[in-house]
């Protein structure tokens, strides 16, 4: 740790920063009193929560969101990476309007389906297609349609990754693991209560970064009868920060798995259209059998999808795999989809991320070396962050030594502070809109440097 640093300094801003934010948020308290009656825990979701109440939100415009206290941030967070579109965008809002008279749900084909499917095509390179609601339903699916093509039952997963909320999938994420056994046998951890136990023993987690032991693995399962089915992993990791793949390593994967006739899905839920057109698949040049998206397909609207090689989607074409769903291929939503991917993420669109992005590391770049601060940042897109480590980051067992989760809140809350909402969490990251500019960058790099020069005054 840099001597500069004291972890008492640390908690002491971070009281004082709580206290400050907590003074300005009574409508919420006052929300959180009323909607906890009913409501559990006050929040729709577990990962809306927050200590010792959620914010509430009222509305959001362009790069900007406001809470019921009528506090104005921009929006860094932009709903766990779904509104690369900015909040109410013109184009999406035409679509959805010009839609809903129309009517809003048949569970009926429509143009709109084939249309979005073919520009997924095109981005992502892989030939079929179908619609979710969302990306814990597009890795459901994928790998019950991986384990129906292969005819096996146990799964693959990176450890620490996260794809969504079922069973099979709720196993070894991000957690407060002291022992997690060696790189070659990494424990099978349940991700809360609920999961069976019967289950647990299907799903088998690997290390990031490492192909060979992920080939001892397999050759392992392989000598028990017990071959995986497919491996379902983020190309580039967004669950850890943001840790990219080395030189070769998704060569290497690809590579193995075909060898070994496993299924390679690319969840790219969150990296899907946010860190280039075509993904992380285009990004780093490796075409796997699947891909699952969701986020920031539909502007916001509950939407996922499932890309896969004419083979492997061929349970699903000739039946044997039932991919079905009330809601999936909704017209509002898939009309959102065909204008996010016709108007909104356009090629300027993507210089405008990389602009901004390079802005935004470069900026906390800068306050990192002046403040002589543990971390560095990194990003693709319009996905950034800054890692709070003071060596390089590349799986879970780097991560956890590394991770300062004490500078992250201090960040979160400073940010907060000075009208920035970032996601909150030591492993999440930042997420650019069209609508960001300049200025928003300048003012998450002001309240990082703030931070930085409170905690290392003497």
């Amino acid at each position: 740790m840099t001597a500069s640093i004291s972890e008492a300094r640390i908690k002491e801003l971070t009281a004082k920063e709580g206290e400050k934010l907590n003074a300005k948020l009574g409508k919420s308290r006052e929300m959180y009193n009323e909607a906890r009656k009913h409501l559990c825990n006050g929040v729709a979701s577990s990962y809306q929560l927050r200590d010792p109440w959620p914010i509430y939100v009222d509305h959001g415009s362009g790069s900007k969101l406001w809470d019921v206290d009528g506090n104005e941030y921009y929006d860094f967070h932009n709903g766990y990476g779904a509104m690369v579109q900015g909040h109410g965008n013109p184009e999406i809002g035409k679509a959805i309007a010009e839609r809903f008279p129309k009517g809003t749900h048949f569970a009926l084909p429509d143009e709109d389906d084939f249309v979005v499917a073919d520009e997924l095509t095109q981005r992502f390179g892989l030939p079929k297609w179908r619609f979710t609601n969302s990306g814990s339903e597009a890795t459901m699916d994928a790998i019950r349609i991986a384990r129906a093509y292969t005819h096996r039952d146990h799964i693959m997963k990176i450890f620490g990754s996260y794809h969504g909320h079922h069973d099979a999938v709720m196993i070894s994420i991000v957690g407060d693991y002291e022992n997690i056994g060696d790189k070659n046998h990494l424990k099978k951890i349940p991700y809360g209560a609920g999961i069976p136990k019967s289950l647990i023993p299907l799903t088998v987690p690997v290390p990031f970064n490492d192909a060979d032991a992920l080939e001892a693995r397999i050759r392992e399962m392989e000598t028990d009868d017990e071959a995986p089915a497919c491996l379902i992993m983020e190309a580039c990791l967004m669950n850890m920060s943001i840790v990219p793949p080395e030189p070769g390593y998704l060569e290497k994967v690809r590579e193995i798995t075909k060898r070994h006739g496993i299924v390679l899905i690319f969840d790219e839920v969150k990296t899907g259209l946010t860190i280039g057109p075509g993904g992380a698949t285009k990004l780093f040049g490796v075409t796997p059998d699947m891909v699952t998206m969701a986020k920031a397909i539909s502007g916001g609207l509950p939407m996922g999808a499932i890309g896969g090689t004419d083979e492997v989607m061929s349970v699903v074409e000739s039946g044997e795999v039932y991919q079905v769903g009330t809601y999936s291929g909704n017209p509002l939503c898939v009309a959102a989809a065909r204008a996010n991917l016709e108007k909104v993420l356009t090629p300027e669109a993507y210089k405008l991320f990389d602009h901004l992005n390079n802005r935004l590391m470069e900026g906390c770049t800068e306050v990192i070396k002046k403040y002589d601060f543990p971390g560095y940042s990194i990003g693709f897109g319009a996905k950034g962050c800054v890692t709070f480590s003071p060596h390089k980051i590349v799986d879970y067992v780097t991560f956890k030594q590394g991770q300062r989760t004490d500078l992250n809140q201090l960040c979160w809350l400073y940010a907060a502070n000075r009208g920035v909402f970032m996601t909150p969490g030591r492993e999440e990251e930042w997420t650019l809109s069209v609508a960001h500019d300049d200025a928003a960058c300048d003012a998450y790099i002001n309240a990082f440097a703030e931070m930085a020069h409170d905690v290392t005054a003497e």
